[in-house]
């Protein structure tokens, strides 16, 4: 009888292990992907892509370089959250609202605004990422939206940036990637709805 137990306490703890050091561990929670080449970001949480938004990444540039306003690469994580209850459009100054509410594409404005996700980076090339405020927030240039226009953070639309502040918490995986977000969405799943026959 103890020999059954232990096995399957081995058993359990293989199987644990090997979730733990798999990529498939972001199965079983959510995930963010951020795809340069199509300046998009998707949501994938459970193993399903759950949400996609258009955004904006470094008018200058890959990398983590102090000073450079590149946007950094790699695997990151959210490690703070701030915006809580924040109107769209709220202007958000050193991680502190200002109190003021301003308009999409205000002339000649372009602060932060209505939610913000502090990235912390994982990597050799991106660890000075929360260092550097980079930072997955509102912007006031809405416009601009689906062109590199920021200084290293990844910009999204008020309304896109206030729903994926509902769908994260801290601790949530941040993939930044030159590659296309075809490559990391997980297939459809095929249903009875889709089928041809």
């Amino acid at each position: 009888m103890n020999v059954t137990r232990q096995s399957f306490r081995v058993a359990a703890l293989m199987l644990t292990l090997l979730l733990c050091t798999s990529r498939s561990l972001f199965a079983f929670g959510t995930e963010i992907i951020v795809s340069v080449a199509d300046q998009e970001l998707a949501v994938i949480s459970r193993g399903k892509t759950v949400a996609r938004y258009p955004v904006s990444t470094s008018k200058f540039g890959l990398g983590d370089g102090v000073g450079t306003y590149r946007t950094p690469l790699g695997t990151m994580y959210v490690s703070g959250k701030v915006g809580d209850g924040l109107a769209s459009g709220a202007v958000i100054k050193s991680r502190i609202p200002t109190g003021e509410v301003i308009a999409p594409n205000s002339p000649g404005r372009d602060p932060i605004v209505s939610r913000v996700l502090w990235l912390r980076g994982k990597e050799e090339q991106n660890r000075n990422a929360r260092e550097r405020c980079i930072y997955i927030h509102g912007t006031a240039e809405e416009k601009r939206i689906g062109q590199r226009a920021s200084f290293g953070c990844i910009r999204m639309r008020s309304k896109d940036v206030i729903a994926l502040y509902q769908r994260v918490h801290i601790g949530t995986p941040v993939v930044i990637s030159a590659k296309r977000i075809a490559e990391f969405l997980p297939p459809e799943e095929v249903t009875l709805l889709a089928r041809q026959d």
